[in-house]
Protein backbone atom coordinates (compact mmCIF):
# COMPACT_ATOMS: atom_id res chain seq x y z
CA UNK A 1 0.00 0.00 0.00
CA UNK A 2 1.69 3.32 -1.07
CA UNK A 3 1.30 6.28 1.04
CA UNK A 4 0.88 10.18 1.17
CA UNK A 5 2.21 12.38 3.90
CA UNK A 6 -0.34 16.00 3.69
CA UNK A 7 2.22 18.44 5.63
CA UNK A 8 -0.24 21.29 6.87
CA UNK A 9 -4.01 20.97 6.92
CA UNK A 10 -5.41 24.41 6.65
CA UNK A 11 -8.72 26.07 5.06
CA UNK A 12 -7.11 25.70 1.55
CA UNK A 13 -6.35 21.71 1.96
CA UNK A 14 -9.84 21.15 2.80
CA UNK A 15 -10.94 20.22 -1.22
CA UNK A 16 -7.68 18.45 -1.45
CA UNK A 17 -8.48 16.57 1.78
CA UNK A 18 -11.99 15.25 0.64
CA UNK A 19 -10.48 13.97 -2.52
CA UNK A 20 -7.46 12.69 -1.24
CA UNK A 21 -9.79 10.89 1.57
CA UNK A 22 -12.21 9.38 -1.66
CA UNK A 23 -8.89 8.89 -3.87
CA UNK A 24 -7.50 6.69 -0.66
CA UNK A 25 -10.89 4.32 -0.50
CA UNK A 26 -10.85 3.73 -4.69
CA UNK A 27 -6.81 3.02 -4.93
CA UNK A 28 -5.95 1.65 -1.52
CA UNK A 29 -4.07 4.28 -0.42
CA UNK A 30 -3.12 5.03 2.77
CA UNK A 31 -2.94 8.94 3.57
CA UNK A 32 -1.20 10.68 6.63
CA UNK A 33 -2.62 14.17 7.47
CA UNK A 34 0.62 16.01 9.50
CA UNK A 35 0.04 19.17 11.50
CA UNK A 36 0.56 20.62 14.96
CA UNK A 37 -3.42 20.86 15.51
CA UNK A 38 -6.09 18.38 14.88
CA UNK A 39 -9.39 20.46 13.31
CA UNK A 40 -13.24 19.26 12.89
CA UNK A 41 -12.17 18.72 9.06
CA UNK A 42 -9.99 15.96 9.07
CA UNK A 43 -11.93 14.64 12.88
CA UNK A 44 -14.51 13.11 10.40
CA UNK A 45 -12.24 10.85 8.35
CA UNK A 46 -10.45 9.32 10.70
CA UNK A 47 -12.66 6.28 10.96
CA UNK A 48 -11.21 5.44 7.65
CA UNK A 49 -8.94 2.93 8.22
CA UNK A 50 -7.14 4.45 5.24
CA UNK A 51 -7.01 8.08 6.99
CA UNK A 52 -4.36 8.46 9.57
CA UNK A 53 -3.37 11.84 11.42
CA UNK A 54 -0.24 12.46 13.52
CA UNK A 55 0.32 15.69 15.22
CA UNK A 56 3.80 17.04 14.15
CA UNK A 57 5.68 19.65 14.76
CA UNK A 58 7.66 20.76 11.36
CA UNK A 59 10.57 21.56 13.05
CA UNK A 60 10.78 18.26 14.65
CA UNK A 61 13.96 16.79 12.63
CA UNK A 62 13.85 13.35 13.86
CA UNK A 63 9.92 12.83 13.50
CA UNK A 64 9.39 15.06 10.30
CA UNK A 65 12.06 12.16 8.56
CA UNK A 66 10.83 9.62 9.89
CA UNK A 67 7.35 10.20 8.57
CA UNK A 68 8.79 11.60 4.73
CA UNK A 69 10.43 7.91 4.87
CA UNK A 70 7.73 6.24 5.42
CA UNK A 71 6.14 7.82 2.57
CA UNK A 72 5.63 7.49 -1.33
CA UNK A 73 4.90 11.26 -1.71
CA UNK A 74 5.07 14.73 0.41
CA UNK A 75 2.45 17.25 -0.17
CA UNK A 76 3.62 20.75 1.32
CA UNK A 77 0.76 22.36 2.29
CA UNK A 78 2.84 24.33 4.81
CA UNK A 79 3.87 28.25 5.03
CA UNK A 80 6.84 28.46 2.15
CA UNK A 81 9.35 29.23 4.80
CA UNK A 82 9.02 25.54 5.71
CA UNK A 83 9.46 23.89 2.09
CA UNK A 84 13.29 23.92 1.95
CA UNK A 85 13.99 21.45 5.23
CA UNK A 86 10.85 19.48 3.39
CA UNK A 87 12.55 18.90 0.37
CA UNK A 88 16.08 18.36 1.24
CA UNK A 89 13.96 15.49 3.13
CA UNK A 90 12.59 14.53 0.11
CA UNK A 91 15.87 14.12 -1.67
CA UNK A 92 17.50 12.16 1.12
CA UNK A 93 15.08 9.50 1.15
CA UNK A 94 14.22 10.14 -2.68
CA UNK A 95 10.33 10.83 -2.09
CA UNK A 96 8.59 13.00 -4.94
CA UNK A 97 7.57 16.15 -3.28
CA UNK A 98 4.32 18.44 -4.20
CA UNK A 99 3.79 22.12 -3.10
CA UNK A 100 1.76 25.09 -4.35
CA UNK A 101 3.91 27.59 -3.80
CA UNK A 102 6.44 29.61 -6.00
CA UNK A 103 9.82 28.04 -5.83
CA UNK A 104 12.26 30.17 -3.88
CA UNK A 105 16.21 30.46 -4.87
CA UNK A 106 16.97 27.73 -2.64
CA UNK A 107 14.48 25.38 -3.73
CA UNK A 108 15.59 26.20 -7.20
CA UNK A 109 19.14 25.04 -6.27
CA UNK A 110 18.43 21.75 -4.95
CA UNK A 111 17.27 21.04 -9.03
CA UNK A 112 20.59 18.57 -9.72
CA UNK A 113 20.30 16.66 -6.10
CA UNK A 114 16.43 16.24 -6.80
CA UNK A 115 17.19 14.83 -9.87
CA UNK A 116 20.46 12.51 -8.69
CA UNK A 117 17.93 11.47 -6.52
CA UNK A 118 15.30 10.24 -9.37
CA UNK A 119 12.41 12.47 -7.79
CA UNK A 120 10.41 15.17 -8.76
CA UNK A 121 9.87 18.60 -7.17
CA UNK A 122 7.29 20.06 -8.15
CA UNK A 123 5.99 23.58 -7.35
CA UNK A 124 3.53 26.34 -8.32
CA UNK A 125 0.70 23.64 -8.68
CA UNK A 126 -1.80 25.20 -6.79
CA UNK A 127 -4.10 28.72 -8.18
CA UNK A 128 -1.93 31.45 -8.70
CA UNK A 129 0.34 30.03 -9.46
CA UNK A 130 -0.71 26.89 -10.97
CA UNK A 131 -3.80 27.30 -13.01
CA UNK A 132 -2.42 30.01 -14.09
CA UNK A 133 0.56 28.44 -15.54
CA UNK A 134 -1.04 25.79 -16.97
CA UNK A 135 -3.60 27.41 -18.86
CA UNK A 136 -1.34 30.15 -20.07
CA UNK A 137 1.15 27.45 -21.68
CA UNK A 138 -1.64 25.65 -23.34
CA UNK A 139 -2.28 28.48 -25.15
CA UNK A 140 1.09 29.38 -25.54
CA UNK A 141 2.03 26.40 -27.02
CA UNK A 142 -0.93 25.95 -29.37
CA UNK A 143 -0.63 29.31 -30.92
CA UNK A 144 3.56 29.04 -31.32
CA UNK A 145 2.25 25.21 -32.71
CA UNK A 146 0.31 27.12 -35.19
CA UNK A 147 2.91 29.57 -36.32
CA UNK A 148 1.82 32.43 -34.01
CA UNK A 149 4.47 35.01 -32.34
CA UNK A 150 3.07 36.46 -29.63
CA UNK A 151 3.44 40.25 -28.49
CA UNK A 152 1.55 40.33 -25.41
CA UNK A 153 0.29 38.48 -22.78
CA UNK A 154 -1.34 39.59 -19.85
CA UNK A 155 -3.00 37.67 -17.06
CA UNK A 156 -4.65 38.77 -14.05
CA UNK A 157 -6.30 36.99 -10.79
CA UNK A 158 -7.76 37.56 -7.57
CA UNK A 159 -9.54 35.74 -4.54
CA UNK A 160 -12.82 37.24 -4.29
CA UNK A 161 -16.12 37.10 -2.58
CA UNK A 162 -19.06 36.33 -5.11
CA UNK A 163 -22.06 38.45 -5.91
CA UNK A 164 -24.50 37.17 -3.50
CA UNK A 165 -22.63 37.37 -1.24
CA UNK A 166 -21.34 40.74 -1.36
CA UNK A 167 -22.21 42.44 1.47
CA UNK A 168 -20.25 45.48 2.46
CA UNK A 169 -18.63 48.60 0.90
CA UNK A 170 -15.48 46.49 0.63
CA UNK A 171 -16.87 44.63 -2.04
CA UNK A 172 -14.07 42.19 -0.62
CA UNK A 173 -13.96 39.38 2.24
CA UNK A 174 -10.97 36.80 3.12
CA UNK A 175 -10.83 33.42 0.97
CA UNK A 176 -6.79 33.10 1.53
CA UNK A 177 -4.47 34.07 4.50
CA UNK A 178 -5.20 37.49 6.12
CA UNK A 179 -1.44 37.97 6.40
CA UNK A 180 -0.53 38.18 2.53
CA UNK A 181 -3.75 40.25 1.81
CA UNK A 182 -2.56 42.76 4.48
CA UNK A 183 0.95 42.78 3.57
CA UNK A 184 0.46 42.63 -0.53
CA UNK A 185 2.68 44.58 -2.77
CA UNK A 186 5.27 45.04 -0.08
CA UNK A 187 7.90 43.92 -3.21
CA UNK A 188 6.90 46.36 -5.40
CA UNK A 189 5.89 45.50 -8.88
CA UNK A 190 7.81 45.41 -12.18
CA UNK A 191 6.45 44.58 -15.83
CA UNK A 192 7.09 45.10 -19.36
CA UNK A 193 4.87 47.43 -21.60
CA UNK A 194 5.74 48.37 -25.37
CA UNK A 195 9.20 47.00 -24.88
CA UNK A 196 9.48 49.04 -21.39
CA UNK A 197 10.46 48.11 -18.22
CA UNK A 198 7.40 49.69 -16.08
CA UNK A 199 8.68 49.81 -12.10
CA UNK A 200 6.78 50.63 -9.08
CA UNK A 201 7.58 50.80 -5.66
CA UNK A 202 5.38 49.39 -2.65
CA UNK A 203 3.82 53.35 -2.43
CA UNK A 204 3.00 53.26 -5.67
CA UNK A 205 1.26 49.81 -6.61
CA UNK A 206 -2.57 50.22 -5.53
CA UNK A 207 -2.11 53.71 -7.47
CA UNK A 208 -1.37 52.28 -10.89
CA UNK A 209 -4.06 50.22 -11.84
CA UNK A 210 -5.64 48.64 -15.22
CA UNK A 211 -9.21 47.48 -16.11
CA UNK A 212 -10.51 44.04 -16.25
CA UNK A 213 -14.27 43.42 -17.71
CA UNK A 214 -14.65 39.86 -16.96
CA UNK A 215 -18.51 38.75 -19.48
CA UNK A 216 -21.47 38.11 -16.95
CA UNK A 217 -19.73 39.72 -14.29
CA UNK A 218 -18.81 43.37 -15.11
CA UNK A 219 -15.77 45.51 -14.30
CA UNK A 220 -12.94 44.81 -12.15
CA UNK A 221 -9.39 46.57 -11.28
CA UNK A 222 -5.89 44.92 -11.53
CA UNK A 223 -2.73 46.28 -9.37
CA UNK A 224 0.72 44.50 -11.02
CA UNK A 225 1.80 41.67 -9.15
CA UNK A 226 5.27 41.29 -8.39
CA UNK A 227 7.98 40.69 -10.78
CA UNK A 228 6.30 39.81 -14.33
CA UNK A 229 9.66 39.99 -16.45
CA UNK A 230 10.77 36.45 -15.24
CA UNK A 231 7.33 34.85 -17.29
CA UNK A 232 9.04 35.99 -20.57
CA UNK A 233 11.82 33.47 -20.14
CA UNK A 234 9.90 30.94 -18.03
CA UNK A 235 6.98 30.92 -21.03
CA UNK A 236 9.27 31.63 -23.80
CA UNK A 237 7.82 35.04 -24.55
CA UNK A 238 10.75 36.19 -26.50
CA UNK A 239 8.89 38.09 -29.28
CA UNK A 240 6.48 39.57 -26.23
CA UNK A 241 6.92 43.41 -25.91
CA UNK A 242 4.03 43.71 -23.03
CA UNK A 243 3.90 40.99 -19.87
CA UNK A 244 1.86 42.05 -16.98
CA UNK A 245 0.57 39.66 -14.38
CA UNK A 246 -1.71 41.10 -11.93
CA UNK A 247 -4.08 40.90 -8.60
CA UNK A 248 -7.61 41.76 -9.64
CA UNK A 249 -10.09 42.96 -6.69
CA UNK A 250 -13.30 45.30 -7.44
CA UNK A 251 -13.35 48.61 -8.48
CA UNK A 252 -12.57 51.28 -5.63
CA UNK A 253 -10.90 48.49 -3.49
CA UNK A 254 -7.34 49.71 -4.32
CA UNK A 255 -7.41 53.54 -4.00
CA UNK A 256 -8.91 53.04 -0.26
CA UNK A 257 -6.68 50.36 0.50
CA UNK A 258 -3.60 52.79 -0.77
CA UNK A 259 -4.71 54.60 2.44
CA UNK A 260 -3.26 52.22 4.87
CA UNK A 261 -0.14 51.62 2.54
CA UNK A 262 0.49 55.61 2.39
CA UNK A 263 -0.33 56.00 6.47
CA UNK A 264 2.11 53.02 7.29
CA UNK A 265 -0.51 51.32 8.50
CA UNK A 266 0.55 48.12 6.88
CA UNK A 267 3.98 48.02 8.19
CA UNK A 268 5.49 45.07 9.97
CA UNK A 269 7.68 47.17 12.27
CA UNK A 270 7.26 46.29 16.24
CA UNK A 271 8.33 49.86 16.94
CA UNK A 272 5.84 51.86 14.66
CA UNK A 273 2.42 53.05 16.40
CA UNK A 274 -0.57 53.21 14.77
CA UNK A 275 -1.63 56.41 13.66
CA UNK A 276 -3.54 58.76 15.45
CA UNK A 277 -7.48 59.11 14.98
CA UNK A 278 -7.49 62.63 14.04
CA UNK A 279 -3.86 62.60 11.55
CA UNK A 280 -6.47 59.79 9.74
CA UNK A 281 -9.40 61.49 9.86
CA UNK A 282 -7.86 64.53 8.32
CA UNK A 283 -6.20 62.59 5.87
CA UNK A 284 -9.19 61.37 4.27
CA UNK A 285 -11.04 64.29 4.64
CA UNK A 286 -8.46 66.06 2.45
CA UNK A 287 -9.23 62.71 -0.11
CA UNK A 288 -12.66 64.26 -0.77
CA UNK A 289 -13.69 60.55 -1.71
CA UNK A 290 -17.03 59.81 -0.93
CA UNK A 291 -16.52 55.86 -1.21
CA UNK A 292 -13.57 55.94 0.52
CA UNK A 293 -15.21 57.65 3.17
CA UNK A 294 -17.42 54.85 3.03
CA UNK A 295 -15.21 52.35 3.24
CA UNK A 296 -13.28 53.66 5.97
CA UNK A 297 -16.23 54.16 7.98
CA UNK A 298 -17.42 50.50 7.26
CA UNK A 299 -13.87 49.31 8.86
CA UNK A 300 -14.30 51.30 11.75
CA UNK A 301 -10.54 51.52 12.51
CA UNK A 302 -10.59 53.45 16.26
CA UNK A 303 -13.45 51.80 17.90
CA UNK A 304 -12.65 52.13 22.16
CA UNK A 305 -13.53 48.00 21.31
CA UNK A 306 -9.87 47.79 19.34
CA UNK A 307 -8.05 48.43 22.49
CA UNK A 308 -8.27 44.80 23.27
CA UNK A 309 -6.35 43.95 20.79
CA UNK A 310 -2.94 42.71 21.01
CA UNK A 311 -0.70 45.14 19.17
CA UNK A 312 1.93 43.66 17.42
CA UNK A 313 2.84 45.76 14.63
CA UNK A 314 0.66 48.26 12.77
CA UNK A 315 -0.30 45.55 10.38
CA UNK A 316 -1.22 43.23 12.50
CA UNK A 317 -3.62 45.69 14.36
CA UNK A 318 -5.16 46.45 11.16
CA UNK A 319 -5.24 42.39 10.24
CA UNK A 320 -7.21 41.34 13.65
CA UNK A 321 -9.90 44.49 13.04
CA UNK A 322 -10.30 43.38 9.36
CA UNK A 323 -10.84 39.45 9.89
CA UNK A 324 -13.64 40.76 12.47
CA UNK A 325 -14.71 42.63 9.13
CA UNK A 326 -14.39 40.26 6.59
CA UNK A 327 -14.42 36.76 7.80
CA UNK A 328 -16.45 34.61 5.78
CA UNK A 329 -19.91 33.94 6.83
CA UNK A 330 -21.45 29.95 7.06
CA UNK A 331 -23.29 30.62 4.44
CA UNK A 332 -20.85 33.19 1.91
CA UNK A 333 -19.63 31.76 -1.06
CA UNK A 334 -16.37 32.77 -2.34
CA UNK A 335 -15.47 33.48 -5.73
CA UNK A 336 -11.81 33.03 -7.87
CA UNK A 337 -11.68 35.13 -11.17
CA UNK A 338 -8.62 34.50 -13.85
CA UNK A 339 -8.33 35.77 -16.97
CA UNK A 340 -5.70 35.71 -20.03
CA UNK A 341 -5.36 38.49 -22.58
CA UNK A 342 -3.19 37.62 -25.51
CA UNK A 343 -2.31 39.75 -28.96
CA UNK A 344 -0.12 37.69 -31.66
CA UNK A 345 0.49 37.62 -35.23
CA UNK A 346 -0.29 34.97 -37.52
CA UNK A 347 1.63 36.07 -40.62
CA UNK A 348 0.74 39.80 -41.07
CA UNK A 349 -2.44 39.84 -39.67
CA UNK A 350 -3.07 40.79 -35.16
CA UNK A 351 -5.48 38.89 -33.21
CA UNK A 352 -6.72 38.81 -29.83
CA UNK A 353 -7.60 36.75 -27.54
CA UNK A 354 -9.27 36.39 -24.14
CA UNK A 355 -10.11 33.43 -21.42
CA UNK A 356 -11.80 33.90 -18.66
CA UNK A 357 -12.20 31.30 -15.38
CA UNK A 358 -14.77 32.21 -12.72
CA UNK A 359 -15.25 29.55 -9.92
CA UNK A 360 -17.37 29.67 -7.41
CA UNK A 361 -17.20 27.77 -3.80
CA UNK A 362 -19.86 25.67 -2.61
CA UNK A 363 -19.99 27.47 1.14
CA UNK A 364 -17.21 28.81 3.52
CA UNK A 365 -15.81 25.31 4.21
CA UNK A 366 -15.28 24.17 0.18
CA UNK A 367 -14.38 27.15 -1.10
CA UNK A 368 -13.45 28.64 -4.77
CA UNK A 369 -10.24 28.90 -3.32
CA UNK A 370 -9.41 25.73 -1.47
CA UNK A 371 -11.08 23.80 -4.95
CA UNK A 372 -8.00 26.26 -7.33
CA UNK A 373 -5.67 25.46 -5.29
CA UNK A 374 -6.14 21.96 -4.28
CA UNK A 375 -7.60 20.16 -7.55
CA UNK A 376 -4.13 20.72 -9.62
CA UNK A 377 -2.11 19.63 -6.06
CA UNK A 378 -4.74 16.38 -6.00
CA UNK A 379 -4.53 15.85 -10.03
CA UNK A 380 -0.28 16.08 -9.89
CA UNK A 381 -0.56 13.62 -7.16
CA UNK A 382 -2.40 10.72 -8.73
CA UNK A 383 0.11 11.65 -12.00
CA UNK A 384 3.14 11.07 -9.92
CA UNK A 385 1.84 7.74 -8.31
CA UNK A 386 1.17 6.50 -11.57
CA UNK A 387 4.26 7.45 -13.00
CA UNK A 388 3.11 9.53 -15.74
CA UNK A 389 5.16 12.39 -15.06
CA UNK A 390 8.97 11.10 -16.51
CA UNK A 391 10.40 14.92 -15.24
CA UNK A 392 12.89 14.73 -12.93
CA UNK A 393 14.77 17.29 -10.10
CA UNK A 394 12.83 21.11 -9.66
CA UNK A 395 9.96 21.76 -11.89
CA UNK A 396 6.61 24.43 -12.34
CA UNK A 397 3.65 23.02 -14.28
CA UNK A 398 4.74 24.59 -17.62
CA UNK A 399 5.22 20.87 -19.28
CA UNK A 400 2.85 19.43 -21.61
CA UNK A 401 3.03 16.16 -19.89
CA UNK A 402 1.78 18.10 -16.41
CA UNK A 403 -0.40 20.84 -17.37
CA UNK A 404 -2.18 18.55 -20.72
CA UNK A 405 -4.00 15.96 -18.30
CA UNK A 406 -4.17 18.34 -15.54
CA UNK A 407 -6.73 20.38 -17.46
CA UNK A 408 -8.53 17.57 -18.60
CA UNK A 409 -9.46 16.84 -15.40
CA UNK A 410 -10.13 20.36 -14.34
CA UNK A 411 -12.54 20.72 -17.18
CA UNK A 412 -14.43 17.07 -15.65
CA UNK A 413 -14.74 19.38 -12.68
CA UNK A 414 -16.50 22.43 -14.53
CA UNK A 415 -12.76 24.62 -13.84
CA UNK A 416 -12.28 25.71 -17.82
CA UNK A 417 -12.20 29.29 -19.33
CA UNK A 418 -14.58 30.65 -21.42
CA UNK A 419 -13.45 32.68 -24.66
CA UNK A 420 -14.38 36.28 -25.23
Amino acid sequence: MKTILLLGVGRSTHTLIKYLVNYANIANIKIVFADQYLNEFIQQYLENSNIEFMQLDINNDSLRRIQIAKSDLVISMMPPRFHLVVAKDCIRFRKNLITASYVSQEIRELHESAKKANIIILNEIGLDPGIDHISAMDVIDRLKDEGARISVFKSFCGGLIAPESDNNPWNYKFTWNPRNVVLAGKSGAVYLKNDNIKEFTYSQVFSNLEKVVVPKYGEFESYANRDSLHYQKKYNLTAATTIVRGTLRKVGFSNAWNVFVQLGMTSEDSTQEIISKTKFDNYIKELNNPDITEKMNYIDLFNPKHKNLIFASPADYLMQILQQKWSLEDSDKDMIVMQHKFEYYLGNQCKHLTLSMVVKGDDNIQTGMAKTVGLPVFFACKLILDEKISLKGVRIPIYKEIYKPILAELAQEGITFVKS
